[in-house]
C-alpha cells in the first residue's frame, strides 16, 4: 500500500508540504488543477509548475484526483465529443510527467453532499455532517449558498463558475434516467480508457457520495452490483474503481470488504475513512477508528493486505481538530491521526502474516 494525502495546491490549502513531509509514510501527493474549470483541457506549464514544486517537497505525483467530467457528457450532449477531445489530451499530458492514476466521477451537477461542514460532536470536534430530512425539504440553491459562504477555500464540485448554471443543468437532467447516464459512461469509458492504457494510466471511478439520488438525480455509482456492472461496460485492467469506504459506508446494504475482495484487480486507489450511520438516515464522518464508526476500517485494511493491495491509498477527509480553520474535511491534525491508524492496522497484519 502507497499513502497518499490530497493537497489543493499553495494559496488554495491551510496545509503545508512541508507538513506533509512529517506524516510518516506518505509518498505521494493526491492533486489537481484546482482552477481549471471542467471540460477544459489542462495547460502543460501548470502541470509542470505543480510537478516540479511537490517533487522538490520530496513527493511524487503520481496520483491526480480529480479531472473532472463536464456535464454536457454525462447528458449525452452532441458537444460532448469536444470536452472528451479535451479530457484525451490531458490524459496524453499527465502521462508525460508520469501519473499512475486519475480519479474521477460522474454524478450529476453536485461531486458530494452534506448539510453541514461543522457539526459538533460529543468531544468538541467538528465533522461533516448529513441530515436525511434536510435534504429531503431543502431547496437545492439554498444549499449551495450555504456551502459557499461557509468556505473562504474553493469546494471541490462546488465552484461558484460550475454552479452558477445551477438553473439550466437542472433543466437538462429532467428526463435522464439511470439508464441513460449508464449509456453516457459506456460511450465516456469507450473513448478514454484506450487512450489511459496508452500511457499506463488507470482510470479510477470514484462512487456517488452519498450513494443513492438526490434532489432527483439519477446516480449510477452506488453499491457492489452497480460496480460490477461498471466495470463490464469497457473491460480493461486500466478502467478501475477508487473504492471510497466512507462514500459506500453511508448505505449500511454495501459490504466494502466483500468489495475489496471481489474487485481486487481493479482498484488502483483506495479511500479509507469512516462514518457514523443513524437510523434515521443521518450520518456524520467520524475519526478513522473502527469503534467511533459503523465501517468496519480494522477488516477493510484486512482485506486490502490479504489481496496483496499495492495500489495507492489516502485517509480521506478528517474532522477538524484542536480549533483548526482549514477546508472542511481537510485539515492537517485528523487526517494524519488517520493516516497513523491506517498504518497500525497494516503493521499489525503484516506481523501476524510473518507468524
Amino acid at each position: 500500500m502507497k499513502m497518499g494525502f490530497r493537497w489543493f495546491g499553495e494559496g488554495n490549502d491551510t496545509v503545508a508540504l512541508s507538513q506533509i513531509r512529517q506524516i510518516p509514510g506518505v509518498e505521494t501527493i493526491v492533486w489537481s488543477l484546482h482552477d481549471v474549470p471542467a471540460g477544459e483541457e489542462w495547460p502543460m506549464d501548470k502541470i509542470f509548475a505543480l510537478r516540479d514544486e511537490v517533487e522538490a517537497a520530496g513527493f511524487n505525483i503520481d496520483v491526480v484526483e480529480s479531472v473532472n467530467v463536464h456535464e454536457d457528457i454525462k447528458l449525452g450532449l452532441p458537444s460532448r465529443d469536444r470536452y472528451i477531445e479535451n479530457y484525451k489530451r490531458t490524459i496524453e499530458k499527465l502521462g508525460q510527467v508520469g501519473v499512475k492514476v486519475i480519479c474521477y466521477n460522474f454524478m450529476p451537477i453536485f461531486d458530494w453532499l452534506r448539510t453541514d461542514l461543522h457539526k459538533e460532536m460529543e468531544d468538541g470536534s467538528t465533522a461533516l455532517f448529513y441530515e436525511k430530512a434536510r435534504i429531503e425539504n431543502i431547496d437545492p440553491f439554498d444549499l449551495v449558498a450555504k456551502i459557499n459562504e461557509n468556505s473562504a477555500l474553493t469546494m471541490p464540485g462546488w465552484e461558484p463558475e460550475r454552479l452558477s448554471h445551477l438553473t439550466s443543468l437542472f433543466e437538462a437532467y429532467k428526463g435522464v434516467t439511470e439508464e441513460n447516464l449508464w449509456e453516457n459512461l459506456r460511450y465516456f469509458l469507450n473513448e478514454i480508457i484506450p487512450v489511459a492504457a496508452r500511457h499506463n494510466i488507470k482510470m479510477a471511478i470514484h462512487p456517488d457520495d452519498p450513494p443513492w439520488s438526490i434532489f432527483g438525480l439519477p446516480r449510477i455509482m452506488t453499491s457492489q452490483a452497480n460496480f460490477r456492472r461498471f466495470l463490464k461496460l469497457h473491460d480493461s485492467p486500466y478502467n478501475g474503481i477508487t473504492l471510497c469506504s466512507g462514500s459506500l459506508g453511508a448505505n449500511p446494504d454495501n459490504d466494502i470488504v466483500a468489495m475489496i475482495r471481489e474487485f481486487a484487480d481493479r482498484i488502483p486507489f483506495a479511500h479509507i475513512r469512516n462514518v457514523r450511520r443513524y437510523e434515521n438516515g443521518d450520518f456524520i464522518e467520524s475519526s478513522h477508528r473502527t469503534q467511533d464508526g459503523s465501517v468496519d476500517i480494522a477488516g477493510i485494511v484486512q482485506a486490502y493486505h490479504d489481496i496483496g493491495f499495492t495500489g495507492y491509498a489516502r485517509p480521506d477527509h478528517g474532522r477538524h481538530l484542536w480549533g483548526e480553520q482549514c477546508r472542511p474535511g481537510y485539515g492537517l491534525y485528523d487526517r494524519a491521526l488517520g493516516i497513523m491508524y491506517l498504518w497500525g492496522l497494516w503493521d499489525a497484519a503484516e506481523r501476524s502474516a510473518q507468524k
